[in-house]
């Protein structure tokens, strides 16, 4: 399975919230902790979106992190108080090329899945048929994240917690659900947790969220299976998905 983090906080070089701390998201890429029987490492490419401007900017690439030059060369330049960033590890190996690689997203969201949706094809179809062909025509990929996303871009109109926990909870009766679902507009970060593994650090000026700790601080906290978070600097709310499995407004 992929792995992805989040940083809202102090503006810093974008490289470096990929890449610092003893366990970087870029070490994720190949040394995974935590996977939980969803592979083994996360080559299969990369992306990251940062805020800047009052838009959100985004580099994808289709290699593994640590073989892009533009991390040192480009994104080390680049200073933003929020970023997201997604390595991945591809269900299908037909999939691996930019466009599916994360986090997806429009000029305020950016989005990335960690998981897996078996038969993602037959669980989406009925769920889809509420949001408008020409907003599921925009599919980013044709892969369960790129699914994923516009059924959840079609919700946010509800609000992001309505929007995700509807979501989720829409797919928690396929087989095997693993949902890690990350959200951030540039000031707040909101995620799931189904399966696989998700941590949260807050300090006073910043928050992070990430499959895995990015170094061995003892302020990181597990974030506990079936649970949805918002997260902003200094706090970071967490509830039961049972307790959340709200309808989500029709956007049509």
């Amino acid at each position: 399975m992929c792995r992805h983090l989040a940083y809202v906080g102090p503006p810093r070089p974008v490289a470096d919230i990929l890449t610092d701390g003893t366990h970087s998201l870029s070490r994720q890429s190949w040394a995974p902790q935590d996977m939980r029987d969803g592979g083994t490492i996360n080559v299969d490419g990369f992306g990251v979106s940062w805020w800047a401007d009052g838009a959100r900017h985004t580099y994808r690439n289709a290699v593994p992190i640590w073989s892009d030059p533009a991390i040192d060369d480009v994104l080390a330049g680049i200073e933003s108080m929020a970023a997201i960033g997604a390595v991945r590890s591809a269900t299908d190996p037909d999939s691996v090329h930019r466009a599916a690689c994360a986090p997806f997203g429009d000029d305020r969201w950016g989005f990335s899945f960690n998981g897996r949706i078996i038969g993602w094809r037959n669980a989406f179809a009925p769920l889809l048929q509420s949001v408008p062909m020409i907003e599921v025509l925009t599919m980013p990929a044709v892969i369960d994240a790129g699914a994923l996303w516009i059924l959840l871009r079609h919700r946010l109109a509800a609000g992001p917690q309505s929007a995700l926990a509807s979501v989720v909870n829409d797919l928690l009766t396929t087989d095997d659900p693993r949902l890690n679902l990350l959200l951030c507009d540039g000031h707040e970060i909101w995620a799931t947790a189904v399966h696989h593994s998700l941590w949260t650090r807050a300090t006073e000026d910043a928050v992070w969220v990430a499959s895995e700790p990015t170094d061995v601080d003892e302020s990181w906290a597990p974030v506990p299976d079936r649970s949805l978070i918002h997260a902003r600097p200094g706090h970071v709310d967490t509830w039961p998905l049972s307790e959340l499995n709200m309808q989500p407004k029709d956007t049509r």
